[in-house]
């Protein structure tokens, strides 16, 4: 089982929670735990209840969509220092993707409600945890263009 201390200091080491202060990333480390996923096996489903918040630690994440008529297609590869999933953030709180691990992968899963609560107890944090999701939002979208563009951006 994963210590709190453990679980801090790899809080206070990710990326997304950079330059954060301590009293947020102790929120971070109430709302988390460690969690281990095997090679091939989904982290959620696309139209599944978003429920969690993952900050990747180790390993690599492909983000894949349906495409109606034909299959999965990987929308961008994540690995460790990204943050997975925002969905948890907007109504209907379902997930727009799907999260595949593609090698054995590490992540601190962040339990939604427990942030959504504290957001709404503070302001500071709130205006600190969408902020930082907004980025990595942005993110996202940015690399969804760019790989939409290498899927059809030849066919023209």
């Amino acid at each position: 089982m994963q210590t709190v201390d453990t679980l801090e200091t790899m809080l206070e080491h990710h990326p997304f929670l950079a330059g954060l202060s301590h009293d947020f990333r102790t929120i971070f480390c109430y709302c988390g735990s460690l969690r281990r996923f095997a090679s091939q096996q989904k982290i959620f489903h696309e139209g599944g209840a978003a429920d969690h918040f993952y900050l990747i630690v180790t390993g690599k994440v492909a983000l894949e969509t349906f495409v109606p008529g034909g299959a999965m297609v990987t929308i961008q590869n994540l690995g460790p220092g990204d943050a997975l999933g925002w969905s948890w953030l907007f109504p209907p709180n379902e997930w727009h993707f799907s999260a595949t691990t593609r090698q054995p992968t590490e992540v601190i899963s962040l339990n939604a409600a427990a942030l959504i609560a504290a957001a709404e107890a503070d302001r500071e944090f709130h205006d600190e945890l969408v902020t930082r999701v907004a980025n990595t939002l942005h993110q996202r979208l940015v690399g969804t263009r760019e790989r939409l563009v290498e899927l059809y951006g030849s066919r023209r």
